[in-house]
């Protein structure tokens, strides 16, 4: 009896469902490596914004560094004056939040100088009363260009430059090589290095 059937017939459709099986698998795989690549990228890209935000600081120093002396015939600083901002593109920071250190050559050492509890715009008494003054503190003397002058917030925002005064410890004396680190609550640490002069003035820049 003749076979009807064509053995062509089926090895053709076991042909297209081997083909339509590689299809498969190669665009599962295909989706895989592409996801992959796709997750790596938006990770590389998270990394680098953050690694650019912690190594550039969110704060510069705005003209002179002032150096104050209170008492009279002075032998050493009572404190400085700097006036900070916001870099280009930087967001409102809290400046309640930074840390500010000192050291001189001298051997004058404070990791952490206490924030004044005399308000965020207000320095009032607090460089002339003696214990205050030996404890170091600082505080914000002025804020130029204010953009809420009426709200007395911590934010020191775009535009804006706030005027910190830091007190000094008694080896501010002269000749004495001082820095001063500004370590915001994010970015890079802002160091501001100065010499004492030879004679102490009541008001002058320091360099």
């Amino acid at each position: 009896m003749k076979n009807i059937y064509s053995e062509d017939a089926f090895t053709g459709l076991e042909a297209a469902i081997v083909l339509i099986a590689f299809v498969v698998v190669a665009a599962v795989f295909s989706y895989v490596v592409l996801g992959a690549g796709f997750f790596t990228t938006q990770t590389a890209q998270a990394t680098v914004h953050t690694g650019v935000a912690q190594a550039s600081s969110s704060l510069e120093i705005v003209g002179n560094v002032m150096g104050v002396a209170v008492n009279t015939a002075p032998t050493r600083l009572t404190y400085i004056n700097t006036s900070v901002a916001l870099t280009a593109g930087g967001t409102a920071m809290d400046l309640q939040q930074m840390v500010i250190s000192y050291s001189d050559t001298a051997g004058g050492r404070n990791p952490n100088i206490s924030f004044t509890s005399s308000g965020m715009n207000s320095c009032t008494g607090v460089f002339t009363d003696q214990t205050t003054l030996d404890a170091q503190h600082w505080c914000v003397s002025q804020k130029i260009n204010d953009l809420n002058p009426t709200s007395n917030n911590d934010l020191l925002e775009p535009n804006e430059i706030w005027v910190i005064s830091i007190g000094m410890p008694s080896t501010a004396k002269v000749n004495q090589k001082i820095t001063v680190n500004l370590q915001p609550a994010v970015g890079a640490v802002l160091p501001i290095t100065r010499t004492i002069p030879g004679a102490i003035n009541p008001v002058q820049a320091i360099y």
